[in-house]
């Protein structure tokens, strides 16, 4: 199983390429950042300088989106880094939340999505397209490499994404949902006549080592808070008890009133005091390492090959140390 780190790019950057190299040493393979241009600072502009200060740790956004970027922009941007540093990034790409909706927008139909992540992986690669009923080709891009990640909770996202994806970007660690939402998403890999060895799914959570696990629950259950706004999406397209999506996923939103992005990813979000211990137990790695262990091996099982953690709470440093000693390379130990 491979590791990521997921941060903010929150100023001033250096401290950010600062802790991708700091994630490199400790073993990681990958660094993620969000990507909302209103809320936080350009990641690309932050990618050169970390794959230029880093050796072998891939870049990529956890997620773009088909709607802040023009699709050319998107494809460009990531294969002029390749072109600088070799295939060293991801494109992890959804249909929007935070970036969309703090500019008075919604998120991109699924239909869109996947006509975006065609383009551009089309054009990052080398390839042409019809775009706006006029053949475009990146023309300096020859024989290059983009897999493309997409994050997906509901039934008719998790086809998409294993349809046309090259992995699967899961923000949450319940091994329940996991293993419902990998199933649908390989099914669907299956019958587009696709190969499962070519197709990762990434789960996505806050972890967090220690033993205060209370003062833990209150650092992350803004997690509970952000997956709730793509739940709740979820819920009113498919309803609340429909058999589509397991109730494991959607009961806990009902007390959910509404959300400020001003407090998005934020530990002591306000907005997310209607996320149970029981939902962040779920959805989170916390309490002490073997706490960590145990779900991983749980979740490898299961046929995750990357875990991503988040780092927003008070202690990242202890985490990433922690992983590094006790849990990268060893969960076979």
């Amino acid at each position: 199983m491979d590791f990521g780190l997921v941060v903010q790019t929150n100023p001033p950057a250096s401290k950010v390429v600062e802790l991708a190299q700091r994630a490199e040493e400790a073993g990681f393979t990958h660094f993620w950042t969000f990507d909302s241009c209103v809320l936080w600072e350009e990641p690309f502009v932050i990618y050169s300088q970390i794959l230029g200060a880093t050796k072998r740790i891939k870049v990529g956004t956890m997620v773009t989106n088909p709607l802040t970027r023009d699709w050319t922009v998107t494809a460009s941007l990531f294969a002029t880094l390749n072109e600088m540093f070799g295939p060293r990034t991801v494109c992890g790409i959804g249909r929007g939340d935070s970036a969309v909706r703090v500019t008075g927008g919604g998120p991109a139909s699924l239909s869109t999505l996947s006509e975006c992540m065609t383009v551009i992986k089309e054009l990052a690669e080398g390839r042409g397209v019809s775009l706006h009923d006029t053949q475009v080709k990146i023309p300096w891009v020859d024989e290059g490499e983009l897999e493309i990640w997409m994050g997906a909770y509901g039934p008719k996202a998790l086809e998409l994404a294993g349809r046309k994806a090259d992995g699967l970007i899961l923000q949450l660690a319940d091994p329940f949902v996991v293993g419902w939402a990998a199933d649908a998403a390989l099914e669907s890999l299956r019958a587009a006549g696709r190969q499962a060895k070519d197709f990762t799914v990434c789960v996505a959570a806050p972890a967090y080592v220690g033993n205060d696990l209370a003062h833990q629950r209150d650092q992350v259950r803004w997690f509970g808070g952000m997956v709730g706004n793509h739940v709740a999406d979820i819920v009113e397209r498919y309803g609340s008890d429909s058999n589509m999506v397991p109730q494991a996923l959607t009961d806990y939103i009902k007390g959910r009133k509404g959300y400020d992005y001003s407090h998005h990813g934020k530990a002591g979000n306000p907005d997310t005091e209607f996320v149970p211990d029981e939902i962040i137990d779920r959805f989170c790695l916390l309490g002490p390492i073997e706490n960590h262990r145990q779900r991983l091996i749980e979740l490898k099982e299961l046929g995750v090959g990357q875990f991503a953690l988040y780092l927003m709470h008070d202690d990242p440093d202890g985490t990433i140390e922690a992983y590094g000693k006790e849990i990268i390379g060893k969960l076979d130990a």
